[in-house]
Parts: C-alpha cells; sequence; structure tokens
C-alpha cells in the first residue's frame, strides 16, 4: 500500500447541531473505525448540489464502511438559520447526518476555501485527501476501497450500520415546489421538486386535478403514472400549448403535452455537461447542466443554466440547442453576449424587449436586450447582498431566485433568502435610475411568482403553498440591511504572492496529455486593480501573481480544470475525469500576509 500524507482530523463543531441522527450529537471518536467523508457545503450553491448527487452511488455501495457528513457551511445570512438548513436538508433529500455549522467554525478548523470541499477521514482518525469541487466521486471510491483493504488487514474497520436516522416524513400536497405556470384554462402547473413531479392545481391553487410523474426519481418518459423526473423546476408554455419543463437534476429538457398528458425528454442526454463537451448540436445529443428556468423569448428556448452560469437557447422545431450567453465563468461581468459572466441563474421572465435574469449567486436582476447585450438592473457582484430599497445602483437582494415580468414595465423579483417580493422600476429616460421597491415581506422561501388579473401568486417554496396576494399600490417600509460573505479575508502581502493549485492525479490515473495540456487556470480580481500582474489564462497551475500594495482588500477570482484518465496500458479506452473548480478567495493587503496561496483542487498540500 502506498504511503500518504496523514493530518490528525480536528474535532467536528457546530452551533446549530446535527441533523438526520434522530438528535444524537456526535464527536469524532464516535466515528472512529469509519472511513468517513466530510462534504462542505451551502444550499444556495449548484455545484455543492451536484456533489451530493455524485455522492449518492458511493454512499449506497460503502454504506457498511462509510459515513458522509454533510458540514453545512453558510454563505448567505439566511443560510446561518438553523429552519433554513433542517428544509434545505429535506428539500435536496440528504440521506446522511448534518453538521448545521453556521459560524463556520469546522470550516475553519478544516482550511476550506471552497464551496464544495470534499474531506476523506480514515478509520484511525487521519485526513488523508482533500478534494474541492465537481467530478471526484470516482477518485474518492478508489480512494475507499484502498482504505478498506488497508484496514481491514489492521484491524481498524469497523463495519455496520451507520448513525443516519431518516426524519419522519410530512404529508403536504406540495413539497417545496419550485416554479409555477399559469395554463390556457386558468389551472396552475407547479413543479413539485422535492417529490419529482408536475402537480395541476385548479384556479384555486390549493385544489390537485392532475400528477405528472410516479414520484420516484428518475429520467422515464410516459404517462402520468409512469413518467419520472428528478427535481423539476421551470416551466414555459410554447407556441403550440405544450409545456416544456427544466428537469434540472437529470440535465434535461422535458416536455408535457397537456392533451395526452404524456411526457417526452426534448433535450440533454441523463448526463451533465463538462469542460470540453459539446455547446450545440442536436438536442437529444448534447448534454446540460443543471437547466433552473425556461421562457420563450424570440422564437427559442431560453435556458437558464444553473450549473454552467450560462444561458442556453433550444428551437424545437430543428430540435437543437446552443450556448446563448456566458463563458461558464462565475461572476458579474455585463457586455456582448459571448463575453458577460452569470453566476447560477435561476429564472428568467421574458418581455418583447428584455429577457430577465435573476442570476441568484450574485444576488442580482439582469437583461439580455435584442441588440446581444448583458445588463445588470440591481446587483454588484457575488459577495455583496441584503435588503435595500432605493436607487438601483445601490439597492440590495439576497439569492433571488425568480422574476416576473409586470404590465406596467417593471418586474417583480422573488427574494428568496429575504423572504420578500421587490419590484424593480427602470428609468423613465435614458441615464436616470431605476427603482427598487417591496411589494411584500414574510414570504417563505418565494422562488417565483405568475400573474393572475389583479393578483400576483408567489410560489412559497419552503411553506409547499401558492399563495396570492393583490399588487400593492404601496410599497412595504424595510429597514435597510446589507452583508458581506462571512469568510474571513487571507492576509497576504503586496507584491509578489504564488498561486499554487494543488492536483495530484488519483491514484491508478495520470495527467491526460493526448490532446495538448490537460490543465487550465484562470485568474482575475474584483477591482480589477488589484492584480497588476498574473491575470489571465494559462495551463500552469501555479503562476506568480503581483498584488498592488495600493489595494488595500478585494476577491482573487480563481477557474483551474484538469483532467486525468486511468493508468492502464492495456487498456486501449481509459475513463477519463474532469476536476474543476472556480473560488472567489476575500483577501486583504497586509505587511505581515502570506507570500503563498496553495487550492488545493485534489489531493494534499504538501508545503
Amino acid at each position: 500500500m502506498a504511503t500518504r500524507a496523514r493530518v490528525r482530523a480536528p474535532e467536528l463543531i457546530g452551533k446549530g447541531g446535527w441533523l438526520n441522527t434522530g438528535d444524537t450529537q456526535y464527536t469524532l471518536a464516535d466515528l472512529r473505525g469509519r472511513i468517513v467523508i466530510l462534504d462542505f457545503w451551502t444550499f444556495c450553491c449548484i455545484n455543492c448540489l451536484h456533489v451530493l448527487d455524485e455522492l449518492r452511488e458511493l454512499e449506497e455501495k460503502h454504506r457498511d464502511t462509510v459515513v458522509i457528513i454533510g458540514v453545512h457551511s453558510p454563505k448567505f445570512v439566511h443560510e446561518a438559520e438553523h429552519q433554513a438548513v433542517v428544509d434545505a436538508v429535506e428539500r435536496y433529500q440528504v440521506h446522511h447526518p448534518v453538521l448545521d455549522d453556521p459560524e463556520l467554525a469546522t470550516w475553519k478548523q478544516y482550511a476550506v476555501r471552497a464551496w464544495p470541499t470534499l474531506v476523506v477521514i480514515d478509520p484511525e482518525g487521519y485526513v488523508v485527501a482533500q478534494h474541492a469541487g465537481e467530478g471526484h466521486a470516482h477518485a474518492i471510491e478508489k480512494l475507499v476501497e484502498e482504505l478498506e483493504a488497508e484496514h481491514a488487514a489492521k484491524g481498524t474497520l469497523r463495519r455496520g450500520d451507520g448513525p443516519y436516522v431518516a426524519p419522519e416524513p410530512v404529508a403536504t400536497h406540495l413539497r417545496f415546489p419550485g416554479k409555477a405556470l399559469v395554463l390556457p384554462d386558468g389551472d396552475f402547473l407547479v413543479s413539485d421538486t422535492t417529490r419529482h413531479q408536475l402537480v395541476r392545481l385548479a384556479a384555486d391553487g390549493e385544489t390537485v386535478v392532475q400528477r405528472y410523474g410516479d414520484g420516484e426519481r428518475g429520467l422515464v418518459d410516459g404517462g402520468p403514472e409512469r413518467a419520472r423526473f428528478s427535481e423539476p423546476q421551470g416551466l414555459a408554455l410554447l407556441p403550440d400549448g405544450r409545456v416544456v419543463v427544466a428537469d434540472t437534476v437529470n440535465h434535461a429538457l422535458r416536455v408535457l403535452d397537456l392533451e395526452t398528458s404524456e411526457t417526452t425528454t426534448a433535450a440533454g442526454t441523463g448526463r451533465q455537461w463538462w469542460q470540453g463537451s459539446p455547446t450545440s448540436g442536436v438536442a437529444r445529443e448534447v448534454d446540460l447542466s443543471s437547466p433552473w428556468d425556461v421562457a420563450w423569448w424570440q422564437g427559442e428556448v431560453w435556458i437558464a443554466m444553473a450549473g454552467v452560469h450560462q444561458l442556453w437557447a433550444y428551437d424545437p422545431e430543428r430540435g437543437t440547442v446552443r450556448v446563448a450567453a456566458g463563458t461558464t465563468n462565475e461572476g458579474l461581468v455585463d457586455g456582448p453576449v459571448a463575453e458577460a459572466w452569470f453566476a447560477q441563474p435561476s429564472g428568467l421572465a421574458a418581455t418583447e424587449e428584455r429577457l430577465w435574469i435573476a442570476d441568484s449567486e450574485t444576488s442580482a436582476l439582469r437583461y439580455v436586450d435584442r441588440d446581444g447585450a448583458v445588463h445588470t438592473a440591481v446587483g454588484t457582484g457575488l459577495f455583496d447582498f441584503g435588503h435595500r430599497d432605493g436607487a438601483a445602483g445601490q439597492a440590495l437582494l439576497q439569492h433571488a431566485l425568480g422574476v416576473t415580468a409586470l404590465p406596467d414595465g417593471s418586474v417583480a423579483v422573488s427574494d428568496t433568502y429575504n423572504h420578500a417580493l421587490r419590484r424593480y422600476a427602470p428609468p423613465a429616460h435614458e441615464g436616470a435610475s431605476g427603482e427598487v421597491t417591496t411589494l411584500a415581506t414574510d414570504l417563505r422561501e418565494p422562488s417565483d411568482a405568475v400573474l393572475v388579473g389583479e393578483d400576483i401568486v408567489v410560489v412559497e417554496s419552503a411553506r409547499h403553498r401558492l399563495t396570492r396576494l393583490r399588487l400593492p399600490d404601496e410599497a412595504v417600509r424595510v429597514e435597510a440591511v446589507a452583508h458581506r460573505t462571512q469568510r474571513a479575508a487571507t492576509e497576504v502581502t503586496a507584491g509578489k504572492l504564488r498561486l499554487d493549485v494543488v492536483f495530484q492525479a488519483p491514484a491508478g490515473q495520470k495527467l491526460d496529455t493526448r490532446y495538448g495540456p490537460s490543465t487550465r487556470l484562470l485568474v482575475s480580481s474584483t477591482p480589477p486593480e488589484l492584480l497588476t500582474g498574473g491575470e489571465g489564462a494559462g495551463t500552469d497551475l501555479s503562476r506568480d501573481l503581483e498584488i498592488d500594495p495600493a489595494v488595500a482588500e478585494g476577491v482573487l477570482h480563481v477557474s483551474a480544470m484538469a483532467a486525468s484518465c486511468d493508468d492502464d496500458p492495456s487498456n486501449e479506452y481509459p475513463a477519463c475525469h474532469v476536476h474543476q473548480q472556480d473560488w472567489g478567495v476575500p483577501v486583504r493587503v497586509s505587511a505581515d500576509g502570506v507570500t503563498r496561496l496553495p487550492l488545493v483542487l485534489a489531493g494534499m498540500d504538501q508545503e
């Protein structure tokens, strides 16, 4: 067995306590003898949700030796609320213990810098591997198999049932609904996300008329009792009367024929899109990545492709898909569609002139105009959020998931983590400021809204219902609050800063160099003046950056990718794997700051 680096694992601490354990509070000593995988996640993060799904098979296959523990480490203020974490654990069907760590105590102890991060602890209580980002399940399974063999031989492996205790199910008509659509006859169609169904409700918004899907997670076409979805979200009416569905965790678009009640697959393969995959082509042959919402605009179905921070478009007549806007880099950058950056676009609303976008991770309201340019109406970037009304340039949202066009040209924003419905009124003339007001509060994680006559019907996701409101004549007065993410800034020295993205190919694999360099590194900063050298793209995972001493603080944006393949000379077609992660690292310039910034993509930092 190869010698591997081992570091004693710090204790698990979380002020919010444990979930999914039947109220038992665990320590690492209680888990000795088991292989422990810590999954540092936060429920706003699409990459974290991808990792939850990546781990499901490993969790089932090694359930008698492996204990996965989700360490919930919040980005947004709302995510530090204990009940919100309880809701998220049910919403995303997390079937392992979760430690609620609202103050990031365990995050800091493990020196985590990114969501998601996976840490593997061996049966003797030592950290043996760390992985940031997605795409590591195959490497972790290989390591688990090695640890099982090694510790079984040593007598230090303890098999048996894990600490997971399922919570009691709750009976409601809807369970964490995502999006809604008003049908031509006045009924509502709602994506019942956690139950993997679509539900048709009568015009009262309460009476169940029809369910589509058998309620089990899957990708199966057919009638209402046979079809299967996986956490569906967005819904849009096609010109021919059918409904297109963003089937989020299936990475697919589905189409529901309301006349026959049959569901078919229109786009996607069921596999998640990775860097290097096709970005256009026959819709059923191109991979997608967590489509979250859909809207009919300019003769195509536009897709909020949350998983890769882009907008795509599906042409139902040609049966094709294509990238329509965004670079896959996460952030807030306006400009031509091919150059814009988004951050988990999660809500769409179309008007004649604009496609409005709820860009959730930047807490921003944005739009694409008919000339192919992206603009930001409200929002400043990845790290600032809050609830502040007034001039749009200084107004704040908090992880908004939905947007609804109103008849007067303004838009309603489902301001999800503020539990509010907000309104943005565009400026009356060029150069003036738009205004942001609050229409309603005391909603619970609103994720979408639809117009019905004089009323607006809100999807209250965490109250499992549709709520009808009369659009008010006057705004609700709300005390302004502003927040930044809770992560402490890393103190760095001015001048030269060595950036090292640590990547060690997993056991049994090697870097894939068949088609050129197998790694990629992209670096930028906010503000751009923070870096006087080292920004831009390259293939080396280490780079010297130059920090401007005149800029006191900022954020380094680092995106890394590495491709590895199975190292088996006898296999003519080895399996290949992509590892990728984006970091946003808050930094503060200090005379006593570090001169080296290590970011672990996979492996252990040996320096």
